[in-house]
């Protein structure tokens, strides 16, 4: 699976997070704009050319006054967009996840960090439930049909680890959700009738929360964009600072280019288009759950 960021290099053996790789990315499309080269900028601020490359690379950390300063000379007027890079480079905590690095492939990590630092969250989903609102039983079904098979205890880190990305949802700073559903994710019964009617019961119990939206496509609704690939949209403090994760065939990659990310908010958009309004949503989700408490 792709876990690093589009135009993004290799980490260096101290392995920073993606959301301080994102600095360098940042800092080198704001000098690219200006039309000035690595030893051009590096002359103002009284650093090196090898310096100021190893800065966009990531094999350099970078100061938050250093990045107010670059963003000064390349003319940079989006402060909010210069304010978050300032902050990101400047945070050395480590998150939650981080207990995971030995455990699970990195992409899920990155994951959890994308959402953790998003000012909103996005996702559309047509065969599977969205991460963020399974239930354990759900995900542990989930997890017990991939290919290669996993272990025992592999399954438990992943489900472990996707039930706790979920208090992005329920921590004091709530990010506002929107999940985009299709009513085949609704009726597939992975792991029996019992945890499906669960999982269901619990997409309404959490969508009773106000930051928490849920719009699903009918079957008999009109038609939307995307195959079937789901996708998650976390938007930044600044829109250059959007992520967008796609799960394709070859896994989950992150992409940071503005023009894709243009182009996956308009997916959304016309998706979202398609759903039922959220009350019509939950009744949908309340007839299935019942049509499958009855069914022999």
């Amino acid at each position: 699976m792709a876990r690093q960021l589009e135009g993004v290099g290799p980490r260096c053996g101290c392995t920073p997070s993606t959301r301080r790789l994102r600095v360098g990315v940042e800092l080198r499309r704001l000098r690219e704009r200006t039309g000035m080269t690595a030893a051009e900028a590096a002359r103002a601020p009284g650093t090196t050319q090898g310096q100021m490359s190893n800065i966009e690379a990531n094999r350099f950390g970078v100061s938050a006054d250093r990045v107010r300063t670059l963003a000064r000379i390349y003319g940079c007027a989006d402060q909010p967009l210069v304010d978050a890079l300032a902050g990101m480079a400047a945070d050395r905590t480590r998150g939650w996840w981080e207990e995971y690095r030995e455990a699970l492939p990195s992409p899920h990590l990155d994951l959890a960090e994308m959402e953790h630092h998003a000012t909103t969250l996005r996702v559309a989903q047509v065969i599977n439930i969205p991460g963020l609102l399974q239930t354990p039983d759900h995900a542990r079904a989930l997890f017990g049909e991939a290919v290669p098979a996993l272990a025992p205890h592999e399954i438990e880190h992943r489900v472990s680890h996707r039930i706790k990305r979920q208090v992005v949802l329920f921590r004091d700073h709530q990010v506002p959700y929107t999940a985009i559903i299709h009513e085949a994710a609704l009726r597939m019964q992975f792991g029996g009738r019992d945890v499906t009617r669960g999982q269901l019961r619990h997409l309404v119990e959490t969508s009773d929360q106000p930051h928490v939206t849920l719009r699903v496509i009918p079957f008999d609704g009109t038609s939307f964009p995307t195959a079937g690939h789901g996708l998650d949209y976390a938007h930044g403090p600044a829109t250059a600072l959007d992520t967008a994760q796609p799960d394709t065939s070859h896994g989950s990659e992150l992409i940071d280019i503005a023009r894709k990310l243009e182009t996956y908010r308009l997916v959304l958009d016309r998706m979202e288009r398609a759903t039922l309004k959220p009350t019509t949503s939950r009744d949908l989700i309340h007839r299935i759950a019942k049509r499958i408490l009855v069914e022999p």
